[in-house]
């Protein structure tokens, strides 16, 4: 399943449609969305393989572990089909198919600001010098 394959995909099932619906020539429709009547053909007598099927059925199980951890990426999501599906997949398989559907983890930030929110109360401490720092000569303390 390529990514160029898919996009086809989308194309000709709206040439099927719009063929459907309104009676449309195929052969203009095809030179209008710029692909083959040939290739369309071929797409509309298409049997599924036994890699597509497959595919199909990872895909629903990726899609199921995207929605209960959206922060997992397509390594993590390997190592679940694994673990708790026991499907033994390929890393560049499930990449390809998690573009496909756009599942993209969430991203963790690390937090280099602050550690303490000085604006806080609980962070902020007793006034024991009572902020006088006023200097009437260099090098002298107030």
């Amino acid at each position: 399943m390529s990514l160029q394959r898919v996009r086809n995909n989308y194309i000709y099932a709206a040439i099927k449609e719009v063929h459907e619906k309104h009676h449309y020539p195929i052969s203009s429709l095809c030179k209008i969305s710029n692909v083959s009547k040939s290739g369309y053909f071929k797409w509309l007598k298409h049997q599924k393989t036994y890699n597509d099927i497959r595919n199909e059925k990872i895909a629903n199980i990726i899609e199921k572990i995207h929605s209960d951890y959206p922060d997992k990426g397509y390594r993590r999501i390997r190592d679940d089909l694994y673990r708790y599906y026991n499907i033994n997949v390929n890393d560049k398989r499930i990449l390809r198919i998690c573009r496909v559907l756009q599942i993209k983890s969430t991203i963790k930030y690390k937090n280099n600001g602050c550690t303490i929110q000085n604006q806080h109360p609980t962070y902020t401490t007793e006034n024991i010098l009572n902020r006088n720092f006023k200097a009437d000569a260099p090098d002298e303390n107030g």
